[in-house]
């Protein structure tokens, strides 16, 4: 297996952790277990994952050519990636309390535009028009699968320009950590953005004056599966593979966490997927094959 596959494979594999982030968050919203805020669930998804995040870095320390490299560390992009991070997960809970859950996730999923427009620039990549055809089609897919159907309402401006700061937030992110690819280790990253993202979050979590502790044993298993798996694995191998893939198929192909998402839900939380959805799922996943199709000569 080489480089691409291996690490479309942990592309894969991390947009399955992620898509497990909307059922944890879901559960951990309950009374019965905790009632958390969704502040509160995103401070927790990164603050319950340092810790091991830290022990992978200091077990398994950057391999570097030179000292000089290991001393120029990029703590500022490294900053940088932390604060786009917590902005994203706060922006994105946020946004629910004030649009339609339909609006706040399909605008959130504009992220992959933002990449695509940047990646142009900033690592002089080559985009085609097939790859823009399948990522129109991928946002139509993921549009459908929604389910619910997406409306512009004066009363939902503010949670539609938090959506809109998601995928921007997520999209820069995505950027951030594609460059510090190029001298980072997946595991540098994670552990210095996270130690950055959570003292924003937690500010954040304490302005708006939510359940941040509780006494539910079983709310804080669900927030530790949240931080072990869609953190700690998911954000993990989504590093891995900006270093080995074009970050604008990088973040198209992460259109899979809806997808991965969706059927999660109709597993764990009984949600029904009807035939509407499963065409929009199909409809992702066609799109993707379009784009990871590889072109003829290369």
């Amino acid at each position: 297996m080489n480089s691409r596959q291996t690490s479309m494979g942990a592309l894969a594999v991390g947009a399955l952790a992620i898509g497990f982030a909307p059922v944890f968050a879901a559960i951990a919203l309950k009374p019965e277990y905790g009632g958390f805020g969704p502040a509160s669930i995103g401070l927790y998804r990164v603050l319950f994952a340092l810790p091991l995040l830290w022990l992978v870095l200091w077990v398994s320390p950057p391999k570097s050519h030179s000292s000089t490299k290991r001393q120029k560390r990029p703590i500022r992009l490294m900053a940088l990636a932390g604060f786009f991070f917590a902005i994203d997960l706060v922006s994105w809970h946020w946004s629910i309390k004030y649009t339609t859950v339909a609006n706040a996730t399909l605008l959130a999923n504009f992220a992959p535009f933002w990449v695509t427009l940047w990646a142009r620039h900033l690592f002089s990549e080559k985009i085609n028009t097939r790859f823009y055809m399948a990522l129109s089609l991928a946002l139509i897919g993921a549009g459908i699968l929604m389910g619910t159907s997406f409306e512009l309402k004066p009363k939902q401006i503010l949670g539609d320009a938090l959506s809109l700061i998601t995928a921007i937030s997520y999209g820069s992110y995505m950027l951030t950590v594609k460059k510090l690819r190029e001298t980072c280790s997946p595991q540098e990253i994670m552990a210095w953005s996270g130690l950055f993202a959570v003292p924003l979050m937690f500010i954040m979590a304490m302005i708006s004056g939510e359940t941040m502790i509780s006494p539910q044993f079983n709310g804080w298993i669900i927030l530790i599966c949240l931080a072990l798996i869609s953190h700690f694995s998911g954000q993990g191998l989504i590093a891995y593979a900006f270093g080995h893939l074009p970050a604008s198929l990088t973040s198209l192909n992460l259109l899979l966490q809806p997808v991965f998402a969706a059927a999660l839900g109709w597993i764990f939380l009984s949600q029904a997927m009807v035939g509407k959805q499963m065409a929009g799922a199909i409809i992702v996943l066609g799109a993707l094959a379009i784009a990871n199709w590889p072109v003829k000569g290369k």
